[in-house]
């Protein structure tokens, strides 16, 4: 049996990167999957993959911020599967490197909506499915911009801030419920998002240094994230609640600064 088995599971942002990668590997885990993502294109290409892993799987365009969307999917994949196990909110936008000065409201608050009320309306509605049976686990994608600076613009971080802190707020919110909550600090992986950033690096031949800040040398791969939220979403994190955990090459572990190899 997998570690999934007999367990409805709904991902947003699937389309791509970490949502894709997690579909995948809860399909393969024996999860009954709702995948969903605004972008229709990607969300077909990661359905083709989930059905060629032999996984049961539908899939819907969503916008991950707008209310009526979550709302409507988290009762499509309940209704589906009588019922919801675990939401893997992971939908996000980068936003850029936009200087915090050259932002407007419009463009902060565009970038809160989908990677901090995204995350927060995926808690408001799948919670109660879960609280009726006494169990779930909620995981949501934070960032290791989360934790330090530097590693996303300001928008970026503050709405992954935001996601730590609405983590551990809710998970105390449904106490005595069996529900817990989680979040994931992924650090530099090469995903949708951050396409722009490997390419600018391999166009400048450059690439070979992407990931050089953290002890390990390297950027990660979506699907060391995956691993981390299948985890999370399992019977054996049952004792895991509240918590952020940094998968980050061991980036913010310390504080950055020129040191000789071993």
């Amino acid at each position: 049996m997998g570690r999934l088995s007999g367990k409805s599971a709904i991902i947003t942002g699937a389309g791509s990167g970490i949502g894709r990668a997690s579909a995948v590997l809860f399909a393969r885990e024996g999860a009954r999957l709702v995948i969903a993502d605004k972008n229709e294109a990607g969300l077909k290409e990661t359905l083709g993959l989930v059905e060629d892993a032999k996984g049961e799987v539908d899939a819907l365009v969503v916008d991950a911020g707008a209310e009526q969307d979550v709302k409507e999917l988290v009762a499509h994949a309940a209704a589906l599967y009588n019922g919801l196990d675990v939401m893997f909110a992971n939908a996000g936008i980068s936003g850029g490197w936009t200087g915090l000065l050259d932002h407007t409201a419009e463009s902060f608050a565009e970038i809160l909506r989908v990677n901090l009320i995204g995350p927060f309306l995926a808690i408001k509605y799948s919670a109660p499915h879960m609280i009726a049976r006494k169990r779930g686990s909620i995981v949501c994608t934070a960032s290791v911009a989360a934790l330090r600076a530097n590693a996303g613009g300001a928008p970026y971080s503050a709405s992954k801030a935001g996601v730590v802190s609405l983590v551990q707020t809710s998970a105390n919110a449904f106490i005595g419920t069996g529900v817990r909550v989680n979040a994931i600090c992924p650090g530099l992986i090469e995903t949708g998002m951050t396409k722009p950033i490997f390419d600018s690096a391999r166009a400048k031949g450059t690439d070979g240094k992407i990931g050089q800040l953290n002890p390990l040398l390297r950027a990660g791969r979506p699907e060391e994230i995956a691993a981390m939220a299948l985890f999370l979403a399992s019977d054996e994190a049952s004792y895991v609640n509240g918590q952020a955990f940094p998968v980050d090459g061991g980036l913010s572990s310390t504080l950055p600064f020129a040191r000789p190899r071993a």
